[in-house]
């Protein structure tokens, strides 16, 4: 029976919503060649849980130390290897980024990277993955024995497959040349990796004095809020809520843009959204393009009326 590998990355011992959806991914693959699906985790968290997500087996490393891309990969290469597992799946979070290509190496596998679609294995093992800022798509097949998936987030949905899942623990061995002083880490908020909503605000705004509305929007959606270059730039707002092409790029459910011209750039990180909503004064912004929704107006009008809609 083959075996479906899945890294389930968890920060201070909760999952994340994208781990969730590569132990789903990778429970529908499981489905698809006859095989199991076997989760390892690292460090303290729920394991046993992960069993109605889909996983059929997790194997527990208790590793405590800091996150490293060597440290993190040579525990999950030992336990792939210990489980002879033939697909391996990840989130393309900023971790899975580390570690996916590290792992193809060490397993000596295929990898793909940024995949939004289950794999056709009708003529081999071919998956869909998104390329040029999720301006297009390219179909890759993996032809090495041990495939490496790294899946984008929010682009499966997630599934309650009902079971259980038995729990093995592995005394793994990191041997990380990596030391780690510090982290620092943006608390109190929604990640914007994590966010279905995302509100974002631009040059716009006029001002960071007037970042109330935005927030004060985002807190009744339940969103992350967010902003573009210039406005991280002009210190305005903190650069870990800048998206676009060289920011933070995200794929909510509902992005939406306040004040924000819509530059190629900006567009690259989140052109993946499902649904773009864009508010702006100028009815030639290039966001309008892009967006399923605009408003023409200012966002000094529009903001307070859509602040009262919502709580209502």
């Amino acid at each position: 029976m083959s075996t479906v590998f899945v890294y389930a990355e968890s920060s201070e011992g909760n999952f994340k919503k994208s781990t969730f959806e590569a132990i789903s991914y990778g429970r529908e693959i499981a489905e698809i060649i006859g095989g199991k699906v076997i989760a390892a985790v690292i460090g303290d968290a729920n394991a046993a849980s992960l069993g109605e997500h889909g996983a059929h087996e997790v194997i527990h490393i208790p590793f405590t130390g800091a996150f490293t891309g060597d440290a993190y990969t040579n525990l999950l290469t030992e336990a792939a290897k210990q489980c002879s597992a033939s697909i391996v799946i990840l989130s393309n979070t900023y971790s899975g980024k580390s570690i996916a290509p590290r792992l193809s190496v060490t397993l000596d596998g295929s990898l793909a990277t940024n995949v939004v679609s289950l794999p056709n294995t009708n003529n081999g093992f071919t998956v869909k993955r998104s390329v040029f800022s999720g301006k297009a798509f390219a179909w890759v097949s993996l032809e090495k024995s041990v495939k490496v998936i790294a899946i984008t987030p929010n682009s499966f949905e997630l599934k309650n497959w009902g079971g259980s899942a038995t729990v093995n623990t592995l005394n793994a061995t990191a041997n990380s040349t990596i030391s780690v002083d510090s982290v620092n880490k943006v608390t109190g908020k929604i990640p914007l990796t994590e966010a279905e909503i995302v509100v974002s605000g631009g040059r716009g705004m006029k001002g960071p004095e007037n970042w109330g509305m935005i927030e004060e929007l985002a807190d009744l959606l339940g969103a992350a809020t967010a902003c573009s270059k210039p406005v991280s730039d002009m210190d305005w707002r903190p650069h870990s809520e800048h998206v676009g092409q060289t920011g933070i790029t995200i794929k909510p459910n509902l992005y939406i843009a306040v004040g924000i011209s819509g530059a190629i750039q900006h567009l690259a990180g989140v052109s993946s959204s499902k649904v773009i909503v864009a508010i702006n004064k100028d009815p030639e912004a290039p966001f309008f393009k892009a967006a399923d929704f605009g408003i023409v107006g200012d966002a000094f009008e529009v903001l307070p009326k859509l602040i009262a809609a919502v709580k209502q």
